[in-house]
């Protein structure tokens, strides 16, 4: 399953003293499983927009330790600002970044709204996807008034708070209110132009941006600008949903670009928006040389950029993620300008564990050492599930080159669907090397447990149990993706490039010992486990797939052998 992650980008009404600040910030790192992403301080606007990742309880937790110290150390009696506020924690948002529905994310931010209400006694407004009314939705409703308009506000029945106080006390005067949402991710994102015209940009802009362009009177372009009764102005809207955009020049590079917000990446994606940029700056016999990101950004929006331009290239989408985003990085032109680091701009990679740490980081050649040694893991598990990576990793290699086979070319599409097929299952064997040692370590760490009161061998007996049924669960899973590859290489052996049939046959042969090797694990662990029900079912269901497995083998080598024949 993927790893959860949610970000949170509050708006803190202090911009001006970095000592405010910090203390701010410092809350949020004493929280563990939180990354501190950014700090943006603003002097005009005194506010500093602030942005941290993690695991949503991790950011749930970190976001209330935020909200309280803000409220203890900004006084919204005294601020002064240039941009629309109303409290010391002004917004509050929740963006699911991955692993992550948004409904699930708007039960994170209303309990975090209502945990602030009652706990620390500041109003609070739910926008966004998390808003309980329609007329709430919009942040800008939820604010209107500002700070200054806030005693009227809370306690008019229309506006009464989602949570907290709706009375206008000393307490609530200080903190003012906070508006708590959850939106999708948003993107800052630039095309650079071979051009220094302004104008031009701007036009380019306004064709692709949602709001448009002011609708004229005749010529489009000198018209007199037309308004409706209210003498609001009328737009022709743009291309693309969700998008507000801009040109402007750069000095420091010499260019105009066209600067863009991209608000929900769900409707419209940084390729989309690349791609509409390309068509409507060439209408203008303008070339776009590149972009550029500003902030991070999700794996998952590279990696669709990267599988969008692969698909134009009749290429299947089946190979590894590093290789993925080489041509979505080149294909946006995000080194255009400047290098660019996906470490440093992978939301995903910035929380990655260390690599030192990690097994399926190792060389072949040290990772085979470390099994040789005298430590009891990695051991069988975890060589099981690297069989199964490898065996898996085959398939996928066989989709790959079917795919471009020279005289193939109308079957591309179908490959790549078994070759996604088949990266889905080595990615998730690779992660469980690492998960089987883990797994056996935390018996060990269970076993060494105090054991001098009948409350520490109650607490360390349920610790064995546990430990010992992830370490009964994660042998399972290997089987079971084992096996799962084990259909894409008989796939691959009847219909693949015949070339790589003897690849297939390894690929089956490296699939059952994982299969095997996996199914010892379970059963040598499930001697330790006291849940009886839950050890015959899975004891039943490791039987079935080993059966399984050996005639898929058998199926498969059947297939090989009279195409291998001299």
């Amino acid at each position: 399953m993927q790893k959860q992650l949610i970000e949170c980008v509050p708006n803190f009404s202090e911009g001006n003293d970095l000592n405010i600040i910090r203390k701010i910030t410092d809350e949020i790192e004493t929280v563990q499983g939180v990354r501190l992403i950014d700090v943006d301080p603003g002097k005009a606007t005194n506010r500093t927009v602030v942005t941290f990742v993690g695991s949503p309880e991790a950011v749930c937790e970190a976001a209330f330790k935020a909200v309280k110290k803000a409220c203890e150390v900004i006084d919204m009696r005294k601020h002064k600002g240039a941009h629309p506020r109303f409290g010391a924690t002004d917004v509050l948002p929740l963006v699911p970044v991955s692993g992550i529905t948004m409904d699930e994310v708007v039960i994170y931010a209303r309990d975090l709204g209502k945990r602030i209400g009652d706990e620390l006694n500041i109003p609070v407004y739910c926008y966004e996807f998390a808003a309980f009314e329609e007329n709430r939705k919009n942040l800008a409703n939820c604010r209107a008034g500002e700070y200054e308009g806030l005693p009227q506000k809370i306690v008019s029945p229309e506006w009464k708070p989602d949570f907290g106080p709706a009375l206008f006390t000393p307490e609530t005067a200080k903190s003012g209110a906070v508006a708590v949402g959850a939106r999708n991710f948003l993107i800052a994102y630039n095309v650079n132009l071979n051009t220094t015209s302004v104008r031009r940009a701007n036009a380019i802009a306004f064709d692709i941006r949602e709001k448009g362009r002011a609708k004229r009177e005749g010529n489009t372009l000198t018209g007199k600008i037309l308004k409706d009764s209210d003498g609001n102005t009328l737009y022709e809207p743009g291309m693309l949903k969700c998008v507000k955009g801009i040109g402007w020049y750069i000095e420091e590079y010499g260019i105009a670009q066209l600067s863009f917000n991209l608000t929900d990446i769900t409707v419209t994606s940084v390729h989309q928006v690349f791609e509409a940029a390309c068509e409507r700056a060439a209408a203008r016999g303008i070339r776009v040389t590149g972009s550029e990101l500003i902030g991070c950004i999700p794996l998952k929006a590279m990696l669709d950029a990267g599988k969008y331009f692969l698909r134009k290239q009749q290429r299947s989408t089946g190979i590894s993620d590093d290789e993925i985003l080489k041509i979505a990085i080149k294909s946006l032109g995000l080194d255009d300008l400047a290098p660019f680091n996906p470490k440093k701009k992978i939301i995903e990679y910035l929380l990655d564990e260390p690599t030192e740490k990690k097994l399926n980081s190792l060389t072949i050649k040290v990772f085979t050492e470390l099994t040789a040694s005298e430590t009891p893991a990695p051991g069988g598990g975890s060589i099981s599930a690297c069989m199964g990576a490898f065996g898996a990793a085959l398939a996928t290699m066989v989709a790959n080159l079917s795919a471009h086979k020279r005289g193939w070319d109308n079957r591309w599409e179908e490959f790549s669907g078994w070759a996604e097929r088949g990266k889905e299952c080595y990615n998730q064997l690779i992660k469980l090397i690492d998960d089987d040692t883990n797994a056996f370590n935390s018996i060990l760490k269970a076993y060494n447990l105090p054991k001098n009161s009948d409350d520490e061998k109650t607490i360390r007996q349920k610790e064995i149990e546990q430990a010992t049924i992830t370490a009964i669960e994660v042998p399972l899973k290997t089987m079971k993706l084992a096996f799962e590859s084990m259909k894409i290489l008989k796939v691959m052996a009847e219909t693949g490039n015949p070339n790589s049939v003897s690849d297939a046959g390894v690929g089956a042969l490296a699939a059952r010992s994982a299969v095997l090797g996996a199914h010892l694990n379970i059963r040598i662990n499930a001697s330790g486990c006291t849940n009886k029900d839950f050890i015959n079912k899975v004891l039943s269901e490791a039987k079935e797939i080993e059966a399984q497995t050996i005639g898929l083998e058998k199926e498969i080598l059947e297939i090989v052998e009279p195409k291998i024949q001299a």
